[in-house]
């Protein structure tokens, strides 16, 4: 089949949506699919565009037999509400070109990543111009995020906003979330049920896993054998509630037998940088290449999970996947019932959000209990293995397009045109497809 993936974030960020977008565009090609993406250049989670990128410049590549073409887009050095809307903004105006230039290549389907919802029009309209089905996968529930989480504040814009979310979600043929209770949101804001599917995010276990040895970061961050490490990886941003692991580092900091690593960035960091100062047991490193993030995430003896308690349900932290397949104890914080509640509890820890006396309570036990670290660990290894299978998710992804197909098909036989994702004729369908060249030329 031939897709398109549309969205704000890819590779070669390494983190977040970007990370697991390109990771599915990967999984499709090396299954037979020919893929294309149209996206914004790397710049996340540092909020500054990556060294070998313009962020004014249109710019088509290959990676991993995947076409990808990048649209400018604005950002800002200190991200508030506003700022980001005009960011978002910024790139659903500059990627109109690019998908108007993929119109005349007629994809199967076309999958919009949120965020940035703000994409929707133009990806609904696509879809209805290159005669493809519609896909929404929600990887966040930005919405709901900028108000809930305080980002932005107006009762009547929070209003408006759902309301379109709510208008433009119902339009997609298929509608996709990561967790059980956040597909669940999309049918709660009106999505028909048998249009909801879950492709939950997933983890390659043969890349990640446990070492038989201790990991190289002790040696280069010099931390001793017998210190029990609590490390906090990825993205450091509003819906983290990091600030939570700055005052139980403070509340830790007279025992001696245990660091806390912080390794990433985000809008976030430098009031985590300056909550932690003058904190022996604190160490700060950048984000690491991707190729050396099995050695890092071997380096915790117990990985720690913040999240904000009003952002339940609304996001899911990517991060999860990784720490279950490293073999090591989790603890993270989320409410019961939650779907962060739901992964952890059997094969982990969970506490409270907010409540740093139950995280240092909980970092302390499993620091001075190495058998139940080890059985913890074990656990989580086990399910990354069983249940978080990225050819699970895409197959189910596969299953859906092909039904998605079919019913295209049908409805063409009987004379009914669908909304969006009409149907082709013969011919269109039986055309060769030319492969995707490196050298194609990007409006300028």
């Amino acid at each position: 089949m031939k897709i398109l993936i549309y969205g704000l974030n890819y590779a070669p960020e390494l983190t977040g949506v970007g990370k697991y977008t390109a990771e599915m565009a990967v999984l499709l090609a090396s299954r037979g699919h020919e893929v294309r993406v149209v996206c914004a250049p790397p710049y996340y989670p540092e909020w500054r565009v990556a060294a070998n990128y313009v962020s004014w410049r249109y710019r088509c590549e290959t990676r991993d037999g995947v076409t990808i073409w990048r649209a400018p887009l604005w950002v800002p050095a200190h991200p508030s509400g506003l700022k980001r809307m005009l960011h978002l903004a910024s790139f659903a105006a500059s990627s109109l070109p690019l998908l108007v230039r993929q119109v005349l290549w007629r994809p199967d389907a076309a999958m919009l990543i949120a965020p940035t919802l703000m994409c929707a029009p133009a990806a609904l309209v696509f879809a209805r111009l290159a005669s493809a089905s519609a896909w929404l996968h929600i990887q966040d529930f930005e919405v709901d995020a900028a108000f809930d989480l305080g980002l932005l504040k107006s009762s009547r814009a929070a209003r408006v906003a759902r309301w379109i979310e709510s208008t433009l979600l119902r339009r997609f043929d298929t509608v996709s979330s990561i967790t059980p209770q956040m597909s669940s949101r999309a049918v709660f804001k009106g999505v028909d049920p048998s249009r909801v599917v879950c492709l939950p995010n997933w983890v390659d276990a043969s890349t990640i896993f446990p070492l038989t040895r201790a990991s190289d970061y002790r040696r280069l961050l010099g931390i001793p054998a017998d210190q029990k490490v609590v490390l906090y990886s990825g993205n450091m941003g509003a819906k983290q509630g990091i600030e939570t692991l700055a005052d139980t580092a403070a509340s830790l900091a007279a025992r001696t037998d245990v660091t806390f690593v912080f390794c990433g960035s985000g809008a976030a960091k430098e009031n985590l940088l300056e909550r932690c100062a003058g904190l022996a047991n604190c160490i700060f490193i950048p984000l690491q290449p991707v190729e050396r993030l099995n050695e890092l995430l071997n380096l915790a003896d117990i990985h720690v999970l913040p999240q904000r308690g009003d952002a339940a349900d609304l996001v899911m932290p990517s991060k999860l996947t990784g720490m279950f397949a490293s073999g090591r104890a989790v603890v993270a914080m989320a409410r019961h019932g939650t779907a962060l509640y739901d992964a952890v509890s059997p094969r982990g820890l969970v506490v409270p959000p907010d409540d740093v006396k139950a995280l240092a309570t909980a970092i302390t036990a499993l620091a001075s209990d190495p058998e139940r670290r080890a059985a913890l660990g074990k656990a989580a290894r086990r399910y990354a293995e069983l249940a978080l299978s990225p050819e699970s998710t895409i197959s189910t992804f596969e299953a859906r397009l092909a039904a998605l197909g079919r019913g295209s098909r049908s409805k063409h036989a009987t004379g009914e045109t669908p909304y969006f994702g009409g149907p082709r004729s013969s011919a269109a369908a039986a055309r060769r497809r030319k492969p995707a060249t490196t050298e194609e030329a990007a409006p300028d």
